[in-house]
C-alpha cells in the first residue's frame, strides 16, 4: 500500500507549483507514489503528467474539475459544497482517458465554459486597472501578457492577484500571504474589482456529469465536510441523506481535501461513504499560492491515520482500474503495483 494524492492542481489551471515537473518532484521526494492531476476545465496537462510520472516511477491518475449549478438546490437555497452560493456545486471527474478522448458536443461545451471563465477574469482585470488608475497608481495589468506568461491557457482570479503582487511587491518574502490578501480585498465579492460570473460560466450538474463520462471518467462529488468551526453545509450535514441523493443523481465516487477536516470527521464520513459503495479518494488541491506538503494530512494531524490511508489506497486502485478499462479493485491494485 502506497501513499496517494489524487487531487493536485497544476499551472494548467492555478497551482502552488510553477510546473508539472515541480509538482512531481515534490511528490517523489515525499514518497507519494500515486498522484492525480485535477485541473479546472482542462486536460491539457495529461501528457506532461504521464511522462513526468513515468520518469519518476510514479503512477498517474487523470482528473478534471468543474463548477456546476443545480437549479433545484439553488431554488431551495441549499448550500451544497460551495458554502457561500446555494446550488453551486463543484464536481470532479476521476479516471479520465489519457490521451483525452473528448469530442463533439461535449468538447464544445467544455471549451465554451473555459472561454467564459477566462472572459470573466479579463473583465475583472479591466475593472482592476480602473481601480488602480483611480488610486493614482501607474500600475496597469495586461491580461494577454498574464495569460501568456503566468498561465497555460486557463486564467483564474488568482493569476490577477499574482500579477498585481509581482508588480507591487516584487521582492516580498511573503508572496502567498500578499496574493491572498489582494484577492480577498479586491477580487472577491464586495471588492473593488469583483465581477460576478455570468450564467454561462456554470453548466448544469447533469451536463458536467455527461462531459466527464464522455471523457471516460467517473463523476465525483467533492465533500467539504467540517470547516474550521465544525460547521457543515446544508447538503452535507445529514450524511445518510446526502449519500442517498448523490446515488439518485448518479454519483458513485466522492473525494475529500484532507486538510479541511479533522481526522475524526474524515474517518466518519469517508468510512461511511465507502461502506455505502462509493469510491473514496483524497487530495491536497494545491490551488492556492501556499506551498504545502504533497503527502496528505488532516487539519489536526501531520498525516493520515491507518484507516484513512487504507480508504485512500482502495479508492486509487478503483480509479486506476477504471482508467485501464478493468472491472475490479484488485485488478487496479495489481496494475499500480506492477507499474511501480
Amino acid at each position: 500500500m502506497f501513499d496517494v494524492n489524487a487531487h493536485i492542481h497544476t499551472p494548467y489551471s492555478f497551482s502552488a507549483f510553477a510546473s508539472v515537473d515541480e509538482a512531481l518532484d515534490h511528490a517523489a521526494a515525499e514518497g507519494v507514489k500515486v498522484v492525480g492531476i485535477n485541473d479546472f476545465y482542462s486536460m491539457d496537462g495529461y501528457a506532461a503528467w504521464k511522462e513526468g510520472c513515468a520518469a519518476r516511477g510514479l503512477f498517474p491518475l487523470f482528473g478534471i474539475e468543474f463548477i456546476s449549478l443545480n437549479a433545484e438546490d439553488q431554488a431551495a437555497g441549499l448550500r451544497v459544497n460551495d458554502p457561500n452560493n446555494p446550488g453551486r456545486t463543484y464536481i470532479s471527474g476521476k479516471g479520465l482517458a489519457c490521451p483525452p478522448v473528448l469530442s463533439g458536443e461535449a468538447l464544445r461545451q467544455l471549451e465554451a465554459v473555459k472561454a467564459e471563465s477566462n472572459a470573466q477574469v479579463e473583465r475583472m482585470c479591466e475593472r482592476l486597472n480602473q481601480w488602480l488608475k483611480g488610486q493614482g497608481s501607474t500600475i496597469q495589468l495586461d491580461f494577454q501578457e498574464i495569460k501568456a506568461k503566468l498561465t497555460q491557457g486557463s486564467v483564474r482570479e488568482r493569476h490577477l492577484a499574482k500579477a498585481l503582487r509581482m508588480a507591487m511587491y516584487p521582492d516580498s518574502d511573503e508572496p502567498a500571504k500578499i496574493e491572498n490578501d489582494l484577492r480577498s480585498k479586491l477580487l472577491k465579492a464586495g471588492g473593488a474589482a469583483f465581477v460576478p460570473e455570468s450564467p454561462e460560466a456554470f453548466l448544469p450538474m447533469e451536463t458536467v456529469q455527461g462531459i466527464i463520462e464522455a471523457a471516460g471518467g467517473i463523476p465525483t462529488y467533492p465533500f467539504l465536510a467540517d470547516d474550521a468551526k465544525g460547521n457543515f453545509t446544508d447538503f452535507e450535514a445529514d450524511l445518510q441523506k446526502a449519500a442517498d441523493i448523490l446515488k439518485k443523481r448518479g454519483f458513485r465516487s466522492v473525494e475529500f481535501i484532507t486538510t479541511r477536516n479533522t481526522t475524526a470527521v474524515l474517518e466518519q464520513y469517508a468510512g461511511y461513504l465507502e461502506d455505502e459503495g462509493f469510491i473514496v479518494s483524497f487530495g491536497s488541491e494545491h490551488n492556492t499560492p501556499a506551498m504545502e506538503p504533497v503527502k496528505l494530512r488532516t487539519r489536526d494531524a501531520e498525516g493520515l491515520s491507518p484507516k484513512l490511508k487504507a480508504i485512500n489506497w482502495r479508492g486509487a486502485c478503483a480509479i486506476a482500474a477504471h482508467q485501464a478499462g478493468l472491472d475490479s479493485l484488485a485488478a487496479g491494485e495489481d496494475l499500480i503495483l506492477s507499474s511501480l
